[in-house]
């Protein structure tokens, strides 16, 4: 399995912005000033706002020229079909119904096997969900207690996804509006970075 390897509070001070979400990441960000403390130039900026939106959704450079390639091609604002795509890939889906406590998580649970898309088992995290998808825990997996705390405790809700705990589930009711989704970059600096391929 393709993944970003490394210390991850440490990238996430280095990034400026806490990418995992995890409650200590930027505990010693104010002891160790990252690259970000720096003037940076134009293309410092766009280099800094492309790792951070890389390392939000955890994808590898290979993999997400390919999404910046189609999001170029596809109608409207290509920053924002950018997150769009990222978004709804199935391990961010997984993550946002609370089913995982990361995204890093959310992957390894697609990858093992764990996880139904409209009652079928799909193993790659990169899976593209539609409007209307269903996602949901395998049913022998529901048995698993990191599992049940994760759906139990789960808080974090966003408009365009509906979640079940009650049956393991959830639901893409839409594509995400750009102000809905909370990811904190700058998507058309992302794009001004690669048109100069």
């Amino acid at each position: 399995m393709a993944k970003i390897m490394g210390p991850r509070f440490k990238l996430s001070r280095s990034l400026g912005v806490n990418v995992y979400g995890h409650p200590k990441a930027m505990n010693r960000a104010g002891k160790t000033p990252g690259r970000v403390s720096r003037k940076l130039s134009n293309y410092g900026l766009q280099l800094l706002e492309k790792q951070k939106l890389r390392a939000y959704y955890g994808v590898l450079e290979k993999q997400f020229i390919r999404y910046v390639d189609r999001a170029m091609k596809a109608p409207g604002l290509s920053g924002e079909v950018l997150i769009q795509k990222l978004e709804c890939r199935l391990d961010n889906i997984v993550y946002r119904i609370g089913l995982a406590s990361s995204i890093r998580e959310a992957r390894q649970m697609v990858n093992h096997g764990h996880i139904l898309v409209n009652g079928k088992k799909v193993d790659i995290p990169s899976f593209s969900i539609n409007p209307e998808d269903t996602i949901a825990l395998r049913e022998k997996s529901q048995k698993i207690e990191k599992y049940i705390a994760n759906i139990q405790n789960a808080n974090y809700v966003v408009d365009y996804v509906e979640t079940n705990p009650a049956s393991f589930s959830g639901k893409l009711l839409r594509l995400p509006n750009r102000q809905e989704i909370p990811v904190d970059v700058n998507e058309q600096l992302v794009i001004e970075f690669y048109s100069k391929r």
